[in-house]
């Protein structure tokens, strides 16, 4: 975990299930540590998966956060017990919270925006990747079985 009483740095936070890890996840991480001095990445636990997917993760929760804490842009990998920014903001402190467009503008996140802004953290979005994703992963799979 970061020293705060260190360098100022500024600290970045995303999460995510990184179920099948691709290339989209890849990006994420690696335009997030393009801004962003030390990245915290919050993968998601099964059970909270469960919880707003309907659905278990393929890869589990232990090998998830090997293949994260593996990737050179991440400097702390944390589990995500639950989906709310503001308790991850008290708990992280980030600077900037980092997420794909294909959220922006949605209530959601539209409130989180509000409550984390009026907390001094800026939300950076970035493109989603539109030409892979898990679901798609899964769907070539069965295509080619």
């Amino acid at each position: 975990m970061i020293d705060k009483n260190e360098t100022p740095k500024v600290i970045g936070y995303t999460t995510g299930v990184f179920d099948l890890f691709h290339v989209g996840h890849l990006n994420v991480l690696k335009k997030a540590k393009e801004n962003c001095d030390y990245l915290i990445v919050g993968v998601t636990s099964d059970e909270t998966v469960v919880s707003y997917k309907n659905r278990s993760p393929i890869v589990t929760l232990e090998e998830r956060l090997a293949i994260v804490e593996a990737i050179t842009y991440v400097d702390e990998v944390v589990i995500q017990n639950e989906m709310d920014k503001i308790n991850a903001f008290h708990k992280y402190k980030f600077d900037k919270l980092f997420h794909g467009d294909d959220w922006k503008g949605s209530d959601m996140y539209t409130n989180i925006e509000n409550e984390l802004k009026a907390l001094g953290v800026e939300i950076v979005y970035f493109e989603y990747t539109s030409n892979v994703s898990t679901s798609l992963l899964k769907q070539r799979v069965l295509e080619n079985s």
